[in-house]
């Protein structure tokens, strides 16, 4: 980074050590592309999306190292080197290739009185180091210096590649049919209801419904599953999948910056610049450990006239300088940053998205995992077992709840109405629908008014009904005509394979699982006891919901809940972690949480857990390592043991351990 010209030390986001410096606006430089720079203050890489121009931008720093290497081998290995003022003249030219921006940085710091930087110290003690002749040392601190911001830069454009990685899935272009003939243009000029056509091997850039017999998708990219999923005629297919092995048409039904994969790559590029509380304490303690050290460096300096017999300057102003060159905090603010990027990343990857790092350390902390059963534990794709009437034509029955249902997308209706075919509804007319949340639907249909819902719609209009089906075990629907029992309908779900694996993972961390649904007791106690859940409660409200996890938190539990209807968003962001199955979910719900699974599978939550608790691990071992080896060598300096080489080398290699130690996260499978 150090060499990448003085625009990349001119990021104008907050730092830890300093202020807004808003030097951007000064020099008149500009980036394309969205920052994000880490917590040094340093632009660490190219803005998301760019490149990383590689070791050609640093050919001054390698030079200057050329220039350090050859002096230090004629001194060391043929015991000469030039005499003064050559050898000055010479050190000063590797200096300046080596540590040039620091010094500029350091001194557009200076004019604006904010000494309490790492440009700061580092030119003060490479240039004190100069003052009592130390030049090769000078020489090689700021060069040690810049080679760890060199790695620090590479280190942190890894971390942003699994998210730049997102950033390619987007097309370009796209083939739309107008006017029988297939035109390519920007995905953004495409219009709703526009049929867009879709080659094997080329990526759906549009949101849309197939209106193809059949094709096969890879989802990877939206979900982190490789598994080919096959899709068929009026079946929904989102932006980022790949068609596989037919020609596919696709009718549009989201404008472009409102696909599904414009929002997640909206909410992952947020995510980089939401702290932590861990970052957000390293910014605060930085702001403090930095003038705190300066200026223990200067009463290291100074001090000892008072005490030391005799008091030698240049012994203690050299003591002073390694003081100062291992108390520079780049091991810190780098390395934690990166670490909860590689965290990011890593749960991008397996179809996790983090709206921001501080909702990794939130779930390292969860105790209790509440559910919604429909779509989060069951696969949300019901099937009609059983059509019973009373007093009236069964097809009849059929033929008005599938009316009224088609005026809801909630499951329960889709699966009503596929039964009964979408044709038999047709010319129906369907007049004054209510929904009532919570209980089912209200409407007029050829003069008769009918209800269809649970069996708390039926007592919120007094209409009684058999007592038999409070006991079955399946998802019912009643309904009422003219304000009497006309029927029932028993629907059944699937629970999801992976389901009871991850309650039983859940349990192995000692978490807790409790199920909340607005569905019959019956049916939710019975789901429950498939799947080894702690605790299951049925037949509630969107309130009700909210009122059990206010409960759980006024007990002091840490919660997460897991939802995907639009009834599921207040509790969602009521939880300390709200969590949204993004695949067959809402939109409301998925804006609401802080983290959103793509691919729908409970076990991702088990997976989401891990993730934040390994990121957290890694953080803390990078705090522990820097601070113990700074402590160590600052008395070492203090008391004239270590060296500049000693202190540069201390610094720079805790710097690059740390770093190595946060890239691990993104090694890490699942």
């Amino acid at each position: 980074m150090i060499e990448k010209g003085k625009n990349e030390f001119e990021s104008q986001e907050s730092r830890p050590i300093l202020e807004n410096d808003s030097v951007n606006q000064e020099s008149g430089s500009s980036k394309k592309g969205t920052t994000h720079s880490d917590d040094d203050g340093h632009d660490h890489g190219a803005a998301i999306g760019e490149e990383d121009p590689g070791w050609k931008s640093h050919w001054k720093l390698l030079l200057g190292i050329v220039i350090l290497f050859m002096m230090l081998t004629l001194e060391f290995g043929f015991e000469y080197i030039p005499q003064f003022p050559i050898n000055l003249a010479i050190f000063a030219i590797a200096y300046i290739l080596t540590g040039g921006n620091v010094l500029y940085m350091a001194y557009r710091k200076a004019i604006r009185f904010d000494f309490f930087n790492e440009f700061f110290l580092m030119s003060v003690a490479t240039i004190g180091a100069f003052a009592i002749g130390s030049y090769s040392e000078g020489v090689a601190v700021m060069a040690f210096y810049s080679i760890g911001e060199w790695f620090q830069d590479a280190a942190v454009n890894r971390a942003k590649r699994s998210i730049k990685a997102l950033l390619d899935i987007r097309p370009d272009e796209v083939t739309v049919l107008r006017n029988g003939e297939g035109v390519v243009v920007n995905p953004k000029e495409v219009l709703l209801n526009e049929v867009i056509r879709v080659k094997p091997g080329e990526k759906v850039a549009l949101d849309g419904t197939i209106v193809s017999e059949k094709g096969a998708f890879n989802t990877a990219a939206l979900t982190g599953e490789s598994k080919p999923d096959t899709k068929i005629k009026g079946e929904a297919i989102y932006a980022g999948m790949i068609n596989l092995n037919t020609v596919v048409d696709i009718e549009v039904t989201s404008l472009f910056q409102d696909s599904k994969l414009s929002k997640i790559l909206e909410m992952v590029q947020d995510a980089t610049s939401r702290k932590s509380q861990t970052q957000l304490f390293i910014s605060r303690f930085a702001k403090i450990y930095t003038p705190i050290v300066f200026f223990l460096a200067l009463a290291v300096c100074l001090v000892p006239y008072f005490f030391a017999d005799p008091y030698i300057f240049n012994v203690w102003f050299y003591r002073a300088l390694v003081f100062l060159v291992i108390s520079c905090p780049c091991a810190l603010v780098v390395s934690i940053p990166l670490g909860y990027f590689g965290g990011i990343g890593l749960a991008s990857r397996n179809g996790i998205l983090f709206k921001g790092s501080n909702f990794l350390d939130v779930m390292t902390g969860i105790n209790v995992v509440v559910m919604d059963k429909t779509g989060t534990l069951t696969e949300g794709v019901f099937k009609v077992q059983e059509v019973v009437s009373k007093d009236i034509e069964e097809p009849y029955l059929l033929k008005l709840t599938a009316a009224i249902e088609s005026q809801s997308t909630h499951p329960i209706g889709l699966a009503i109405l596929e039964h009964a075919g979408k044709d038999n509804v047709k010319g129906v007319s369907v007049a004054a629908v209510e929904e009532i949340s919570g209980h089912g639907l209200k409407g007029v249909i050829d003069g008769r008014e009918v209800l269809a819902g649970n069996t708390k719609l039926m007592k919120k209009f007094n209409i009684a009904y058999p007592a038999e089906i409070d006991s079955i075990v399946y998802t019912i629907v009643v309904v009422a005509v003219d304000n009497k029992y006309a029927g029932h309908i028993t629907i059944a779900d699937k629970i999801k394979e992976d389901a009871a694996q991850a309650i039983k993972d859940l349990h192995a961390l000692d978490i807790q699982t409790v199920m909340l649904s607005g569905d019959k007791q019956s049916v939710v106690d019975e789901v429950a006891g498939q799947l080894g859940m702690d605790n299951a409660y049925g037949d509630l409200l969107p309130e009700g919901k909210v009122e059990k996890v206010q409960a759980l938190k006024d007990q002091g539990r840490h919660i997460a809940f897991v939802g995907d209807g639009v009834n599921d968003a207040p509790v969602v962001a009521l939880a300390d972690a709200g969590i949204a199955m993004g695949g067959l979910g809402s939109d409301a719900t998925i804006e609401t949480a802080d983290i959103v699974i793509q691919n729908d599978q409970p076990s991702k939550i088990v997976t989401a857990i891990k993730i934040g608790k390994i990121t957290k691990q890694i953080v803390w071992q990078n705090i522990i390592l820097a601070m113990v080896v700074k402590i160590i060598v600052l008395g070492l300096g203090a008391g004239g043991i270590a060296t500049l080489w000693e202190a540069v080398i201390a610094d720079v290699g805790v710097a690059l351990l740390a770093i190595l130690n946060a890239v691990r996260i993104q090694r890490i499978k699942f």
